[in-house]
């Protein structure tokens, strides 16, 4: 092992490195959790790792028909990871609902058995609740989950084989959700003897990245894992407590290790200016006393602290301002072009209102906000992925391109319609369809998307979501009821008070929002940029903007001195300020910037020339 002394000093991490690789020998197993903050490289790390396994052990594990277990945090980390191994096959490189999924698939009578347990409790629960809870809103949302469930313990004994989909789209009964998924899979290991022993003859190793955020119950059974098999087994657990912003992680991972458990640690901060790791540490001073070091080379970097008033009447104006006071502070013009600064907001819909598309978004997110966001969403689609490519491909005079949208989504191009109507009079008309739908946006019209869902309709030219079916015609959802059918419980008049907005809304809002669902947007939130790095961040911290209950800035300002809420949002608010390369800019929006300002300074965050008070 290398000695911290020897290397040059952008390397000392090295050391963690060749502990890490140590751990991994086949003959001499040992599991470890390595300590890496924000911008230490651990995705270096762990590919370091997996290239050393590769090289040493690689023929001994194919020979055993073994692999190795790679659980990362999003899909876009699960690809990095595979294309820096080559897509090796050694390497079983997974999503934790992904790899969940995979341990248990196929076990459908062990799976229907807890589910009935699990449906039987839940109905149980909401029953006790139902005797003593009051009428309204939240007992109309526990009988309907009554019944939901009940129709689902039901139908248990029919369901043959069980399926599950990482985009969430099933909703059949014989479909696991997420939670779901996680939840058996964490019993099954727990419980279940030979399934621990099968697990440990698949995957003698076990790497977790962000290992902090990753379900408490899962890490638990892996633990259990680890413990009944030491010697054949090892886990790697590969995180910053810091870092840890969702709510199911397991709380003080890291502390009170096993015996014989190695605590390898990485001190590097190679993405931050030296100013932004003063700050970073500054910030976690109070939580574990953890400190980075920059690099040699490092530059400077800027951070600035600008405080406005709350419920400001003019948000996007006076954050552009801001912007070109950041452009006229670093020197750098790029802070005054828009999509070069990544602006961070506490919520979805803030990002919304600020990118002009928040009746539509909001609507959208009420029907159903995973789906959305997954964009895998019906509604949604019809008009990002459909409507709107038509309309700009008719615009642009790009016949091909129009009509392989058409080929793909037209009624009117399908085979059979092709076939009943040949002649060049059809293809005719359906240009005409296309020209009466391009139609409604001459002069620089905006009409409501309920305009253009009924055009679409009228010609035929798209087809129409089965959800936005009532709404295609002159009648209106509650007209479309037939006579003597109840009265529609509260999620479905929710759903129609969702979609009458939604189509409320004018088609000008469709472009931008189509923008943030595909992540090419200037805007993310604080918590979905969790391993991602930007020249330029502005983070906007705006408690009443934002009503959420989990993250609350004024109590981390001075508000409060500690509890959960301010060390949750001390913990984001480190990850986000670590998200930035060059200069980082701080925006919050409070009743009481005085106490914001003296908060800063003297927790020695800030200096005094690096706040700005915005009357």
């Amino acid at each position: 092992m290398n000695n911290a002394a020897d290397v040059p000093n952008d390397e000392v991490d090295v050391g963690a490195d060749a502990e890490i690789a140590a751990c991994l020998d086949p003959d001499t197993l040992t599991s470890f959790f390595l300590f890496a903050g924000a911008g230490s490289g651990k995705t270096r790390s762990l590919v370091s790792a997996l290239t050393h396994v590769q090289a040493a052990w690689g023929a001994r594990l194919r020979q055993r028909g073994q692999s190795i277990a790679v659980i990362t945090f999003t899909n876009a980390a699960c690809d990095e990871i595979k294309r820096r191994v080559q897509f090796d096959p050694l390497f079983d490189v997974r999503t934790i609902h992904s790899f969940a999924w995979s341990l248990i698939e196929g076990l459908n009578k062990d799976i229907r058995a807890w589910l009935a347990d699990y449906l039987t409790a839940e109905i149980e629960d909401l029953r006790r609740k139902e005797a003593t809870g009051r009428a309204g809103k939240a007992r109309d949302e526990r009988i309907a989950k009554i019944a939901a469930y009940e129709a689902r313990l039901a139908a248990l004994p029919g369901i043959r084989k069980f399926i599950y989909s990482p985009t969430g789209a099933n909703r059949t009964r014989d479909a696991l959700n997420h939670t779901e998924v996680i939840k058996i899979t964490a019993h099954f290991l727990s419980e279940k003897p030979r399934m621990r022993s099968i697990f440990v003859g698949r995957y003698p190793i076990l790497l977790v990245d962000e290992s902090q955020d990753t379900n408490a119950a899962l890490v638990d059974a892996f633990f259990r894992v680890d413990a009944e098999h030491s010697g054949a087994f090892a886990m790697g657990l590969i995180g910053d407590m810091m870092q840890r912003i969702y709510a199911d992680g397991k709380e003080d991972l890291g502390a009170d290790l096993p015996p014989g458990w190695r605590t390898p640690k990485k001190v590097m901060n190679h993405r931050c200016p030296s100013r932004i790791i003063e700050l970073l540490n500054a910030v976690r001073r109070s939580t574990d006393q953890q400190e980075q070091k920059p690099r040699s080379d490092a530059i400077k970097g800027f951070v600035r602290l600008f405080i406005l008033p709350a419920e400001h009447p003019d948000v996007g104006g006076v954050e552009a301002e801001i912007a070109q006071r950041m452009a006229e502070v670093t020197g750098d013009e790029a802070w005054a072009v828009p999509m070069e600064v990544k602006t961070l907001t506490l919520e979805h819909k803030m990002a919304a209102r600020r990118l002009g598309c928040f009746e539509v978004f909001s609507a959208l997110y009420a029907l159903d906000s995973q789906s959305l966001l997954q964009r895998t969403q019906s509604v949604a689609l019809f008009f990002t992925d459909q409507v709107l490519p038509v309309l700009e491909a008719r615009q642009a005079g790009d016949r091909f391109g129009l009509m392989r949208l058409l080929k793909l989504h037209s009624p009117l191009m399908a085979p059979e319609a092709l076939a009943a109507n040949q002649g060049r009079g059809y293809l005719a008309d359906v240009q005409a369809a296309v020209d009466s739908l391009a139609g409604l946006l001459n002069d620089a019209q905006d009409p409501p998307l309920l305009v253009i869902l009924r055009e679409v309709a009228r010609s035929n030219i798209l087809e129409i979501p089965e959800r936005l079916a009532a709404w295609a015609t002159e009648l209106n959802a509650e007209a479309d009821m037939e006579e003597g059918e109840p009265e529609p419980n509260a999620k479905t008049l929710a759903r129609i008070e969702a979609i009458d907005e939604l189509l409320a809304a004018p088609f000008s809002q469709i472009a931008p929002l189509r923008e943030y669902l595909e992540g090419r947007a200037r805007f993310d939130t604080h918590q979905g940029v969790k391993g991602l790095e930007f020249e330029r961040v502005m983070v906007v911290m705006d408690d009443f903007e934002a009503k959420g209950f989990s993250f609350k800035y004024g109590d981390l300002f001075g508000g409060k001195d500690e509890g959960k809420i301010v060390e949750s949002t001390r913990r984001l608010f480190y990850v986000v300020a670590s998200r930035a390369e060059k200069s980082l800019a701080l925006v919050a929006y409070t009743k009481d910037p005085f106490r914001v300002r003296d908060f800063a300074l003297r927790s020695g965050w800030l200096l005094d020339d690096e706040i700005v008070i915005f009357e």
